[in-house]
This record gives structure tokens, C-alpha cells and sequence, in this order.
């Protein structure tokens, strides 16, 4: 007999064994008993060996797909990464898929209705319909192949169907074989040595695999390269996925793209609800569809041909999976394109450390663009010392002196600050009484407009208390700025100066980002607030000033990456003014005017830093030059988290002490979030082949363990958030 070993969508690292009594192939979708229920599950292995007595198992269901819906190369790249992230494959495989394929819906386009006649209907003598002429007429049309549904009431077509003379059906629609209308539109600008050096060394493999790094400075005109290599692609009937960090970004990349190719385009984000999602998954894998621009879990999209993939802002942390499965979408894509076998492009104005590193290896093909596109100028940087002055909601007076000019000047200005909200905290000014989140122990977050406490970990809200619950007293006082403050003193500084707030607070409405970016484009005197949506690869022709109103927290952290961060977003701000013809200047507003970073960021540049930080990770055997894993538990007695990572140290130290660096047990740096108390173990070690046979080992002897079911725990490979 044969056995279907079935993966679930669960949380256990085994896989689930049922009788299979049907024809069936691996990959296929099924329903099969759970306990009391019925759950869907992919068949992942088919023998006839199993553990158990065969006599006990259940049979499956039902089997659900004729075929397997994944393409070879998908279903390949989810087993690589299940065994690499060390993460349940059911969750890995279900986590790839449209929620409606979770749910078991079939994996084929929706068909398309229509009318026709029955066999009763086409045989009917049409002047027994002579008293009801509208019937008699759609019955005609139907003979005549010449109907307009639109022509007709519901009510005609009710009729006719309970007389049986015609049916509803459904078709698949008709194949798009947008390969014989495709076409491109000329390129509005002319291309420099270094964007046609880039296309012509990348298109000469583009039939075969090869990592390339398009290290391009804010301005460079990344875009028109990625263009000009997707129109090859095309015109040899293949496809190409675009990835982009941040929902932000994908309507200013489809506009560019829909400008330049007369070919089907398609975007996957989170914006877009179960079933569009679907509609795009199944147009890829059936070829219908040209180009398809995504954030991170686009890369698990099926293409019937995919020629390319392109990674767009590769540095942005966006692409890590912070919850659940803890995948990288641009590791992962670099494993995709080996298994197609096709070129993948990584462009950056700031690439990862990591990245660059691999490209001084020689493992990825290092692509300079060193040049600003057209006539444009790099911006003037300088750095404005504020300590002594006074600020006005974080600005100083020499800030809006300079803001006021460029205004002035019909121009526009952009003012950087990573903090939404109207302030940070607040706080009782008699007995200083902090208004904190009791799940997560951190302040709540002041929203004004919705006159709500927010906690920025957990989203949870709460009602402004009328008094302080621990003196009594009703003096509760806002401390420090968000951009929702910034926004309001802004209007009274410049009350005839369009300002527009971008920020996760403004963008909840599907299209409210497209207006907003919309109306910039007008051009015009013209304030734009933002966080670092507003960083991300924007093209803001007007903006000649970029101010950054306070980045003092980030050159203090404690987590190593904090100053690799630092230094991609200062630069990728910086690189929003003067992207045209208009002059730019950028303007750092800082208590520590002499902290090394600044300098050598404003004076050498990013990749000066890039170098120098390289080495210090080097000396310390920092990541890229060791690596990691994350160990997270998690409990709401704050007991069982630490002591199941404790166990698990003392097993690391007594099998594998020699060469395995361990920091921890200790507290996660938000200890607290939701009402779990959370910890953490890292793991170290020199040999990335060595680290993953030990978690393979150790997640054996977990699975032995019986007091596992007390914590929540989940292991993080190449964790980015230490």
C-alpha cells in the first residue's frame, strides 16, 4: 500500500502519514483528517514506509489538484529553504501559496460566464416564442453567435433558463500571447559610458546564471538599467520579476515601467486582497503576464518562463521575514535564480556589507554607476550643530531660515524624521508618571489627530487617561516630536505652503499614497514630512533641500548594524535633493557634530564607510565574516523561556564548545511585547556548513524534549535585528 507523507500547515517539524489509495504526485494539494477536523496538506513524499501501523492510518480524503501547482523550480527552492532556515515545511510550502490555494480552491482561472443554448433550446421552433419577442430574439442571437448579453434584462435570461432553452456556463478565458503585440518605448533620456557599460556586460549572460551588483550613488539612473535589461528579456519571450522593498515604491516603478513597455504588467504587495493576489499568481505561472513588480513574498510567484530577477534597494531590511518564518527574500532570490539558472541583478545607492563584501570576493560582478543621470549634481551636505539652540517641535531657527528660502524660491523641501506620531511618550509633571503599555512595558505613542495612546510594538490602543493614575494630578504633558507634531508647527510656520505628511499613519487607504506622490509631482513650493517611506528610491525633481531633524538615537545602539543602518538611510535621504536641474543641499541637525560617522559619511561617502566598517567587522568577526542564528523563547511567566534556552546552551557547550561562540541566555531587546516576556540565545560560528549541522542535531534532541509546549520559540538564521 502507498503512504502520502503530507505536510500541514503546523507549527511541528514531522511530516503527517495517510494511505493513499488514488493515483497521485508529490505536490499535490489534499484534504486529510486532523484530529476532530479536516485540514489541506501537500503531499511532500510518497512510499511505502511509515512508522506507524499501517493498520491505524487514516486515508486521505480527498486529493484536490490534477497536478502539482508549484513549477519544479519553486517546489525545489521551498525544500532548499526549509532545510536552511530550519523552519516546519508545512509552514514554509503553505506560507509560498495564495491564501485561497491554502483554502483549497482550485488553482485555475476563474472562468468566464456566458450563455448558451441547450439541446432543447437549439432545437425549439422559434415561433412558439412569438408571444414572448424578447426571448425569441436572444434565442436567435444564441443560434446566430451575434448576442450582446448587455441588450438583455436578467429577468429574459431567468425565463429562458427555467423553459431549459439555455444554460449558464463557464470557460477558461483565452490565452494572452502578449509576446506578438510586445513593443518598447524609446528611453526619454540618454544613457552614459558607465548605465551602457552595465546593460551590455549584463546582457551578455543573460541566458545563464550570474549575480550582478549595480552599485549605482542616489541619482545614477539604476532604473534605465534595469529597463533597458528587462526589454532584452522580453524580446525574447521571457519574463522578469522586479522586487521592491516597500509597498511605497511600486506605483511610481509601474508607471515608469507601463511608460516604457506596451506588455502586460502586474503587482503583488500586501495592498492587494486574497483573490487579485491569486489572479496574478496564476497569470505568471500560465505566462500571461510580462513583468511582475512585488515586495518580499512576490519571489514565491510561479513564471511558465522567467528570464531575470531584479532586486531593487537589495540593502533594505525589508526583505528579512520578521515574524513566523524568518526568510530573506534577497537571499532566497539569489537561490531561485541558480535553480532557473538565469542572471538576478542587485542594485543598491547603499549595498549591505554583506553584499559588498561577496563582490570583493568576486562572487557577485561589481557594476559602478558613479555618475548622477542627465545634468544633476550630487547635493551640498553639511551638518548643523544644535546644542544651546532652542527648537520649535525639533527645528531650529538656521532649519527654517533655510526652508523658507528654498520655499521662496518655488522649490520643495523634504524634512526626514523616523518618528510618526505627535510625541513619543507622555508624562505627569507633578510626579512623572509615564504612560506605558502593560504588554510590552514601553511607552505609549501620542496620536493627536485620533486623540489616542498607541503602543508602536503591539498596536495597542488606549483612551487619553483624564488624570495621572498615580498622583491624581491633570497636568499629563507630551514629550518630544513626531512627525505628526512636525507637520502641525510646520502649517504654522508656512500657513500658504502645501504640506503633505507621509507616514504609516497617512497611507492606510489603498490609494493614498499614489495621490500623495501625484500631487508632489505638480511641482511647486511644497513640504514633504515623512519617515523612511519618503527615503526609499523616490524621484522628487523640485526637492532641492533635504533636512534630517534628528537621527542622534541611531549613532548610539547597541546592535552592530545600527551604524551600517544609519549610514544607507543618511545617504538614501541625501540623495532626494538636486536629482535634476535644480541644486541640491542637504542640512543634519545633530547634538554630536564630531561623531566619526557624520564625518566620514558627509566628507568620504558611503563607501569610504563601507570599507572602514568591513574591517572593523573583520578584527571582531562580525557577520559578514562569521555567522549567526537567533534562538528567540518566549512565555508570559517569564520563567520557562530562559530556562528552555538555558538547556538549551548547556547541550550547545557539552557537544559542540570547540569553535561555537554563544551569547545568552538574555533578554531580547524589547524584553516584553504583548504580554510575552521574551529572550534569546546567539549563536556563533566561522564555518556556515558547520553552524547548520549543529541545528540540524539540535532540533533532533528538541524534539524530545516534553516541557517544549511551555514557550513559544523559533530559531532566526542570519538574523538581522540582534
Amino acid at each position: 500500500m502507498l503512504i502520502a507523507h503530507v505536510a500541514l500547515p503546523v507549527p511541528l517539524y514531522q511530516l503527517f502519514d495517510y494511505t493513499l489509495t488514488t493515483q497521485a504526485e508529490i505536490g499535490m494539494r489534499v484534504k486529510v483528517p486532523f484530529g476532530k477536523r479536516e485540514m489541506i496538506g501537500i503531499i511532500v513524499k510518497i512510499d511505502q514506509q511509515t512508522t506507524f501501523d499501517i493498520e491505524n492510518l487514516k486515508p486521505i480524503t480527498e486529493i484536490i489538484d490534477t497536478k502539482n501547482p508549484f513549477p519544479q523550480p519553486i517546489w525545489q527552492l521551498l525544500n532548499w529553504a526549509t532545510n536552511y532556515y530550519h523552519f516546519p515545511i508545512g509552514e514554509v510550502i503553505f506560507h509560498a501559496m495564495p491564501i485561497p490555494l491554502r483554502q483549497g480552491r482550485p488553482a485555475i482561472k476563474d472562468g468566464i460566464k456566458h450563455w448558451q443554448l441547450t439541446p432543447k433550446g437549439q432545437q425549439i421552433d422559434l415561433n412558439l416564442l412569438s408571444r414572448t419577442p424578447k426571448q425569441k430574439l436572444l434565442v436567435s442571437s444564441l443560434r446566430n453567435n451575434c448576442l450582446n448579453e448587455s441588450e438583455f434584462k436578467s429577468n429574459i435570461y431567468q425565463e429562458l433558463q427555467k423553459k431549459q432553452l439555455i444554460e449558464l456556463v463557464y470557460r477558461q478565458p483565452d490565452k494572452i500571447c502578449w509576446h506578438t503585440k510586445y513593443s518598447t518605448n524609446k528611453a526619454p533620456i540618454q544613457l552614459n559610458h558607465e548605465q551602457l557599460n552595465a546593460i551590455t556586460t549584463i546582457n551578455k549572460q543573460n541566458k545563464q546564471f550570474g549575480i550582478f551588483l549595480l552599485d549605482g550613488i542616489t541619482g545614477s539612473g539604476k532604473t534605465e538599467v534595469y529597463l533597458n535589461i528587462i526589454s532584452d528579456v522580453l524580446a525574447q519571450g521571457k519574463q522578469a520579476l522586479v522586487l521592491v522593498p516597500e509597498i511605497g515604491l511600486t506605483p511610481q516603478t509601474i508607471k515608469r515601467f507601463k511608460q516604457r513597455f506596451n506588455a502586460p504588467i502586474d503587482i503583488l504587495h500586501s495592498g492587494l486582497t486574497d483573490k487579485e493576489r491569486l489572479e496574478v499568481w496564476l497569470k505568471s505561472k500560465d505566462g500571461d503576464n510580462a513583468i511582475v513588480v512585488g515586495t518580499r513574498s512576490a519571489l514565491f510567484t510561479p513564471f511558465q518562463d522567467l528570464g531575470i530577477i531584479i532586486i531593487d534597494e537589495e540593502h533594505d531590511s525589508s526583505y528579512k521575514q520578521q515574524e513566523g518564518w524568518r526568510y530573506n527574500a534577497r537571499d532566497l532570490a539569489i537561490i531561485r535564480a541558480k535553480i532557473e539558472n538565469i542572471p538576478i541583478i542587485l542594485g543598491s545607492a547603499t549595498p549591505s556589507l554583506e553584499t559588498i563584501n561577496n563582490a570583493q570576493n568576486h562572487k557577485y560582478q561589481q557594476l559602478k554607476l558613479t555618475q548622477r543621470a542627465g545634468n544633476a549634481k550630487l547635493a551640498k551636505q553639511s551638518i548643523l550643530d544644535i546644542r544651546g539652540m532652542a527648537l520649535t517641535s525639533g527645528l531650529s531657527q538656521p532649519l527654517i531660515t533655510r526652508i523658507k528660502k528654498h520655499l521662496d524660491n518655488n522649490n520643495q523641501v523634504m524634512l526626514f524624521l523616523n518618528r510618526r506620531g505627535f510625541a513619543p511618550l507622555i508624562i505627569c509633571h507633578d510626579c512623572g508618571w509615564i504612560a506605558e503599555c502593560p504588554r510590552c512595558d514601553r511607552p505609549y505613542t501620542f496620536h493627536k489627530k485620533q486623540n489616542r495612546l498607541i503602543c508602536h510594538y503591539c498596536d495597542t490602543p488606549r483612551n487619553i487617561p483624564q488624570q495621572c493614575p498615580k498622583c491624581g494630578s491633570t497636568q499629563l504633558l507630551p514629550i518630544g516630536f513626531g512627525t505628526e507634531q512636525l507637520e502641525k508647527q510646520l502649517n504654522i510656520l508656512f500657513p500658504n505652503i502645501k504640506i503633505t505628511r507621509i507616514d504609516r499613519d497617512t497611507i492606510t487607504k489603498k490609494e493614498a499614497l499614489n495621490t500623495y506622490l501625484h500631487d508632489i509631482q505638480k511641482g511647486g513650493a511644497h513640504i514633504l514630512v515623512g519617515t523612511q517611506i519618503l527615503a526609499k528610491g523616490h524621484h522628487f525633481p523640485d526637492v532641492t533641500l533635504v533636512g534630517i531633524v534628528d537621527v542622534d538615537g541611531a549613532l548610539f545602539s547597541s546592535d552592530f548594524r545600527a551604524t551600517e543602518r544609519f549610514a544607507q538611510i543618511y545617504t538614501q535621504v541625501s540623495g532626494r535633493a538636486g536629482r535634476e536641474t535644480k541644486a541640491g543641499e542637504v542640512i543634519l541637525q545633530t547634538y554630536h557634530p564630531e561623531h566619526p560617522l557624520l564625518n566620514i559619511l558627509l566628507t568620504q561617502g558611503y563607501q569610504a564607510f563601507a570599507k572602514q566598517t568591513l574591517q572593523e567587522r573583520k578584527q571582531t568577526l562580525l557577520p559578514p565574516f562569521s555567522y549567526q542564528v537567533l534562538i528567540r523563547a518566549a512565555d508570559r511567566n517569564n520563567l520557562q523561556a530562559p530556562k528552555f534556552l538555558q538547556r538549551i546552551h548547556d547541550w550547545l557547550k557539552a557537544n559542540y564548545n570547540q569553535d561555537l561562540w554563544q551569547l545568552g541566555p538574555i533578554p531580547a531587546s524589547q524584553p516584553k511585547k504583548a504580554g510575552y516576556n521574551r529572550w534569546q540565545l546567539l549563536l556563533q560560528h566561522s564555518n556556515r556548513q558547520v553552524l547548520q549541522q549543529i541545528l540540524d542535531n539540535l532540533l533532533i534532541v528538541i524534539e524530545q524534549w516534553k516541557d517544549t509546549s511551555k514557550v513559544r520559540w523559533s530559531i532566526d538564521v542570519d538574523p538581522i535585528d540582534n
